[in-house]
């Protein structure tokens, strides 16, 4: 199918307005970046004091710092897509580093491999070529269904099933370099976002095969450097107040995060007309407050809409890019929720009797 269509700028914002709307700045990306990690390590250590002040303090703290923390952890996802766009440094060299090592490694994303399939999805936004579509297909869907999908995430079964599969790929991938294989699948029928099946859940599933070495061998890499940021925060942890931050740190990987990942990509696309003539339909806005922004909607992730309007727009101008489509009459054209509590009633419907 033909890509979908883009919204013209300069039919929107003035010149000096999108000027300052596309400004990536030298320090705020990186200050994003640093953020995470404090917030991390504050809420961590924050919690492993109170459990050394009494283990009932502990207990009652925890799942709040897990939910958190996960949230955190969304915000290092966020600000690897905000590298593949190329939006968190103007230096390149400076942008792949913090996308690939500073945030992308945390959660065991390949910044590369994003970046390939991710621009697909804003090119076939909810067309049948979007590598995303499986994350939005499948909504509506009953109560009891979200209630399986929300049991899975926290019980922490989604995450060993996607590690389980990315370990997998890994281990191919190790066994091809240390043996010195080499991929003899013609390039052109090379599948070009292979060696990510973590980023790729919604192009085939969590459990899609890599189907060539080159994919596997990069999944390797990918594999190799998650590890090292959790041996970093384990060595961290234990040098400075305990176990605790890193046993914070690795819960809320495998469970808050997998479900406020999962709400995230629900809140984007699922149930809106994304894919028709119209830009303004290809995404949804969702309003957060500040608990929202705590969790599931950090570093401006909720502004979907204009994003997809306006990809060149880095993330911490997208709030205002908003503020001026709606002073400027565009938004009866724009999917809005008023709250994720409304967003979850939308796409979660009973069966018809």
């Amino acid at each position: 199918m033909p890509a979908v269509k883009a919204a013209k700028p300069n039919e929107i914002f003035a010149r000096d307005e999108w000027a300052e709307l596309t400004r990536v700045s030298r320090w705020h990306g990186l200050w994003l970046a640093l953020h995470a990690w404090l917030m991390v390590a504050l809420i961590t250590s924050g919690t492993a004091l109170l459990w050394q002040w009494h283990w009932l303090a502990g207990l009652i703290a925890s799942p709040l710092a897990i939910a958190l923390v996960g949230g955190r952890q969304l915000g290092l996802s966020i600000l690897m897509h905000e590298a593949a766009h190329g939006l968190l440094h103007p230096k390149r060299k400076i942008n792949n580093f913090t996308g690939q090592w500073l945030t992308g490694a945390a959660t065991g994303s390949d910044l590369h491999s994003y970046r390939t399939y991710h621009l697909t999805h804003h090119r076939f936004t909810q067309q049948p070529e979007d590598p995303d579509l499986g994350l939005s297909e499948a909504f509506p869907t009953t109560p009891a269904s979200m209630r399986r999908k929300i049991i899975r995430d926290l019980t922490g079964q989604t995450f060993f099933k996607q590690r389980g599969n990315q370990f997998a790929v890994a281990w191919k991938g190790l066994k091809a370099m240390l043996s010195g294989a080499t991929d003899t699948t013609p390039s052109a029928k090379r599948d070009t976002s292979a060696g990510t099946p973590l980023n790729r859940n919604g192009a085939a599933g969590v459990a899609a095969p890599v189907v060539n070495l080159d994919g596997a061998k990069r999944t390797t890499q990918t594999v190799a450097r998650f590890l090292l940021i959790q041996l970093t925060v384990l060595a961290v942890s234990l040098a400075t107040i305990g176990i605790i931050p890193f046993l914070i740190w690795i819960v809320a990987l495998a469970t808050s995060f997998q479900l406020i990942l999962r709400i995230r990509n629900i809140a984007e696309h699922a149930c809106t007309t994304t894919g028709g003539g119209d830009p303004f339909s290809h995404a949804r806005t969702t309003r957060a407050n500040l608990l929202m922004r705590m969790t599931l909607a950090p570093y401006w992730v909720n502004f979907h809409s204009e994003h997809h309007l306006f990809m060149g727009v880095p993330c911490y101008n997208l709030a205002r890019a908003h503020n001026l489509l709606i002073a400027k009459g565009y938004g009866p054209r724009m999917t809005i929720a008023n709250s994720y509590a409304e967003l979850l009633r939308t796409v979660t419907r009973p069966l018809a009797a």
